[in-house]
Parts: structure tokens; sequence; C-alpha cells
């Protein structure tokens, strides 16, 4: 009787150990798999719901788009107080290669709470937009269509383009007519734009007043002082400012849709460190209004 009470107890302490075992195989795959995961999201892809129709008709209300972050390269946090602070410093590793002119993004807003005084990456916010022009680019919007010096290429979605340039400046009210910098200097409209030259990181500019109105933003943003204009004279923070060098790369981004589109032609240049990645391809995608599923823009390509 004692002999078979313990070969059950044996068989029973055999069985708990085989379920503990189990359990902890199961733990460690979750695991390995959330972690998979995270890295898999913090270094090379990331998803997002197009929620605009700003990029039609690339990009539609309802797709649900693939971002590479290889290209232009994974971005990490070097001030991990971020959560309390909001101080959204992050170095970029270096990815596959340099982005190019003509292809989509997604990006963080550099304008927080709709501050449109000054730069500020929202991390919360996700933008995408066509890159119109690269570091390097002198950029002109001539009667609502797109151009680069030394670029013979169409630039952007030309229909709509077209579609802008037939339309009646008096049926624009002033608010989507008017332009970046929104300055009597300039008086550019989202038809009648730049030139405007795109700095590149190590560029070296004259700051006068006009280029003040220009670059200021940026230049604020990447030093993180404040400038201001006395008799005709900019100061940084109390000392005479008559040249700055850029310390890195800015875009001009642009929606596909160029009469709905909240991009660059508004708020100005996006610095390089608020690029996510660049679009790939749509991997699913529903109308928002039916419910239905899009078939035919399942994996299909963005360009």
């Amino acid at each position: 009787m004692e002999v078979q009470e313990s070969h059950i107890r044996r068989k029973l302490l055999k069985t708990g150990k085989s379920i503990v075992k189990g359990f902890l195989n199961l733990f460690l795959i979750v695991v390995f798999a959330i972690l998979l995961v995270i890295v898999l999201r913090v270094f090379f892809f990331a998803t997002f719901k197009i929620p605009t129709p700003s990029m039609e008709p690339t990009v539609l209300t309802g797709d649900q788009i693939f971002v590479n972050k290889m290209i232009p390269g994974p971005r990490l946090f070097t001030d991990w107080r971020f959560f309390y602070t909001g101080n959204w410093q992050m170095k970029r590793w270096k990815g596959i290669r340099s982005l190019k002119r003509g292809e989509v993004a997604v990006f963080n807003f550099p304008r927080s709470n709709n501050n449109w005084n000054k730069i500020e990456m929202d991390f919360n916010v996700h933008y995408v937009k066509r890159i119109m022009g690269v570091p390097g680019d002198t950029l002109r919007i001539v009667n609502g269509f797109y151009s680069v010096s030394n670029v013979s290429d169409t630039l952007g979605v030309y229909s709509s383009q077209l579609q802008l340039s037939g339309y009646p400046d008096s049926l624009l009210n002033k608010k989507v007519l008017n332009a970046f910098p929104d300055n009597k200097r300039y008086g550019w409209t989202i038809k009648s734009f730049g030139p405007l030259y795109i700095p590149h990181a190590g560029d070296k500019l004259k700051i006068d007043m006009n280029n003040f109105v220009l670059y200021g933003k940026q230049i604020e943003y990447e030093t993180g002082k404040r400038l201001k204009v006395s008799n005709d004279s900019i100061c940084l923070e109390g000392k005479l400012l008559s040249d700055y060098t850029f310390e890195q790369n800015y875009y001009f981004m642009a929606g596909d849709y160029v009469l709905n589109s909240k991009d660059s032609r508004y708020w100005g240049l996006l610095p390089e460190d608020h690029i996510i990645g660049k679009v790939s391809f749509i991997w699913k995608s529903k109308d928002p209004y039916t419910g239905k599923v899009r078939w035919n823009r399942i994996l299909k390509k963005v360009k």
C-alpha cells in the first residue's frame, strides 16, 4: 500500500514538474515574441493607418501603410526622460541610403499644439507626405506646379497641380492661399512660391533679414536659443549672428492632393530628425465609409 502511494506521489510530482516546465517554456516564447516585435518595430519597420485624403490618389483614407525605417535609418532616444520632460532628443543610426526626391515618407509633425512660431517634434502626431525637395535643392511653385532648379522631371501628381493651377485665387480663402513664411517680405502663396533653398548639413548661409524670415525657426530649433532682431541686426541670445552653419539636413514635404494638404507650403522645412522612414507599400486597406476591404490595394507599392 505504501509502495503504491509512493509511486502515485512520484507520478504526481513528475506531472507537476512537466506542467511548470510547459508554462515556463510558453512564458519564454511569449517574452521572446514580444521582444522580437519590439526590436522589429524600433529598428526595421512601422505601420500607420491613413485618416485623411491629403495624399490622394497615391494613398487613400483607410489605407494602412508599411514604413521602412532602414531608409534612412532607425532613430533611438538619447534622453530616456522624455515621458515626463517632453524632450524628444534622439540619434539616427546609419541607414541603407538617404531619402530621395519624389519618395513618400512618414514623419513627426514639426509643430506642437498648433504652435507655428517654432519647430517642435510632436511625437504623437504622424504625417505622410511626398518629398518634393531634398537638401541642396532650390524649390519653386509656379502657378501651382512644383519645380526644382536643374531638375526636369515632373514632381508629384501632375493632375492635382493642374487642378490647382486652374483654380481662381478668388475662390481660395486667404488662409488656404497664403503660404510660408506668411511675411510681407515675400507674400508667397500655394500657387506662387519660392525660390526657397533647402539647407544641407554643413551649409553656411548668410543671415540677413530675408534669411532670418526663412530659416530663423530652424536655427532656433538646432541651437535651442532664441533669435531677436534689433535695428536690423540679428542676435542669437545677445550675440550678433551674421552667418550660420546648419547641423542637419532639411526637406520640403507636400501632399499629392495639393488643394487639401497641410504641408511645407504652410509650415516650412522639415528637419531630418523628424523623419521616421520611407513608405514602401500598402499592406491593408478598408473603405472608411462602407467598411469593405479594398483587395486591389493590398500589397500595392507606393511610388
